[in-house]
């Protein structure tokens, strides 16, 4: 299916006439066809022609033979005023104009609208889908060594050009940055350590040693900034016994201290970390509730490693049947936007980190189970529902007492957190639920085209709807996200259930097929609805190195006591961190 620009045709026929008269009628019509065209002012005269241009242009895009021709010619964006992109391609010298917003793609030739960083080289191609690495019939045992293979891959274009930087953008060979703190390579250490692949980690260790700097006039997110950064660091050093990711850990640690001095103790979302300044969002003074209590599995273990209570975080109370609205300010330390209910993006790992800090204080705080048990509740009671017409279990959102079938990918989280819950002794529905929710994640996959899922899904709950799934335009990229195979790596370690291997190797052929770029790296792209014209997006999140490989390597593994769910907790960045010890009276 190709885009709607694409399918512009103009049809001219001429009805059977005999051979008497053809002659005759073909004459008068082209003498009465002139006069037509004379009539018309100069004008339409030259809207007609400019509109059979742009119709020739479009019949020559469409075309395989020139589409071939013209995969990997170089396509070059000017900004002019008003918001307006003007786009030359130097091989049809043709014009077109293009949404400043949209990721331009035309077969192999990709383009990002996003500013470099730095210079643009000539852009690496995302891999065609003829050409996915290794076949589908892999043994199982080669599965770890192709996730292994796919790191490699994703490292070589950090490496390459995004080394020290936030994020690689893969196609255009050159990197993004958010706060400067080389983001993927520190989100990454874990993972390398975990994978066994010791050269690449003794390479982000000597820089994390001789370039990484926290002393910087930077303003970064709190939330991102704890669970990327911090958690890295602590996980990285129970991992290694290498002091030197304790002691970045302390740095920054400290230095984000300064969001916790507001009114109520709800910190603010951003903190200078060289000055040692914080403040709200600029455009409000409010702060997401997942933001603000989902940081406290990294605060208290770094409490517990240095004995300094000060890194604990204030506790939030006030919920509605253990559901809490999206923001919270952090003057009053009030919710604020009441109403609106859900488990995707901005409250998500709110639910996850209750279950979490009760399983990391070793099961002694029960005001942190019971705070999970009621907003689970919680969930049945106003968030679950099914779809039609195959009864798909999920889970929705409720604004102001209206239900909405919309469920964010990362609300995927929910199925492994409700296994870990049931594997800790929680009630045994939580895990009967926890499968249905892993089903209805993986059909978030296997029913779209390209085997990926988009970011949100809408699902039909009336009688006679044909497809229990759809996806709105503007919902349908795939950022590689972690969430459905972090959910199918607890899914697997409590169940044995090798299905769920099978459809983490899937998702993973199509992480290949389809988002992996020839010169390095993969991205992130904008159309999991067509196969051959995904519109990449030029963006490798840390998280695809960070949580994605790991939680696959992980499920892929032989060894089941590898990074043991008794011995360690992950964090909301699939950092894992020491579950502590019975004889730890440390509490929050």
């Amino acid at each position: 299916m190709h885009p709607p620009s694409r399918q512009g045709y103009v049809s001219l026929s001429l009805a059977g006439q005999g051979s008497g008269g053809y002659n005759n009628s073909k004459q008068w019509r082209r003498q009465s066809c002139w006069r037509k065209w004379k009539q018309l002012s100069r004008l339409q005269r030259s809207l007609i022609f400019s509109i059979l241009v742009l119709l020739f242009i479009c019949g020559l895009a469409t075309y395989p033979i020139v589409t071939e021709h013209l995969r990997g010619k170089a396509l070059y964006t000017f900004n002019i005023p008003h918001g307006i992109q003007f786009l030359f391609c130097p091989c049809s010298m043709s014009y077109l104009f293009l949404n400043p917003l949209v990721t331009f793609s035309w077969r192999g030739a990709v383009i990002d609208t996003a500013p470099a960083t730095e210079g643009t080289k000539d852009g690496g191609k995302v891999l065609p889908a003829n050409q996915e690495a290794k076949s589908s019939n892999e043994s199982e045992s080669d599965r770890p060594e192709a996730v292994r293979e796919a790191f490699r891959h994703a490292w070589k274009g950090y490496k390459d050009f995004a080394w020290g930087h936030d994020e690689l953008r893969p196609i255009s060979r050159s990197y993004g940055e958010w706060f400067g703190l080389g983001l993927t390579l520190i989100d990454a250490l874990d993972t390398m350590w975990i994978l066994g692949l010791k050269e690449e980690f003794e390479e982000a260790k000597a820089w994390v040693a001789a370039e990484l700097t926290f002393n910087k006039n930077v303003d970064v997110n709190l939330f991102e900034s704890t669970i990327r950064i911090l958690g890295g660091l602590l996980s990285t050093y129970h991992l290694t016994g290498d002091a030197l990711f304790l002691d970045k850990a302390k740095d920054i640690g400290s230095r984000l201290m300064p969001a916790f001095n507001t009114p109520s103790k709800i910190p603010y979302s951003d903190v200078n970390i060289g000055k040692g300044t914080a403040h709200p969002p600029r455009w409000t003074s409010d702060s997401t509730v997942a933001e603000v209590t989902s940081i406290q599995l990294e605060f208290r273990e770094l409490s517990r490693l240095t004995q300094e209570p000060q890194y604990e975080v204030h506790k939030l109370d006030g919920k509605l049947d253990g559901l809490v609205p999206m923001f919270i300010n952090t003057n009053s330390g009030q919710f604020t936007h009441q109403g609106i209910y859900t488990l995707g993006a901005r409250a998500d790992s709110y639910y996850e980190y209750l279950l979490k800090q009760w399983i990391q204080g070793g099961k002694r705080e029960s005001q942190l189970l019971d705070d999970y048990l009621q907003a689970i509740e919680g969930v049945k009671k106003n968030l679950l529902q099914k779809s039609s017409p195959n009864g798909l279990t999920f889970v929705g959102e409720v604004s102001h007492g209206q239900f909405s079938p919309k469920m964010d990918h990362l609300v995927c989280f929910l199925p492994g957190t409700l296994a870990l819950g049931a594997h800790n002794g929680l009630p045994a529905d939580h895990m009967d639920l926890a499968t249905q929710l892993m089903e209805t994640c993986y059909q978030m996959y296997v029913q779209m085209e390209t085997g990926l899922s988009p970011e949100i899904v809408h699902f039909n709950m009336h009688e006679g709807s044909i497809r229990d799934i759809e996806v709105k335009l503007a919902d349908r990229h795939n950022l590689l996200r972690p969430e459905t195979v972090e959910s199918l790596f607890y899914l697997y370690r409590f169940t044995k259930d090798h299905k769920y291997q099978e459809w983490g190797w899937e998702i993973l052929k199509n992480f290949n097929k389809y988002t992996k770029v020839s010169s390095g790296g993969y991205t992130s792209i904008n159309n999991v609805r067509d196969p051959d014209y995904t519109s990449p997006q030029d963006k490798m999140e840390s998280f695809f190195l960070g949580e994605t490989l790991k939680y696959l390597y992980l499920l892929f593994a032989d060894d089941l006591d590898l990074i043991s769910l008794d011995r360690f907790v992950f964090n909301t960045e699939a950092h894992p961190l020491p579950i502590w010890p019975s004889t730890d009276t440390h509490t929050n």
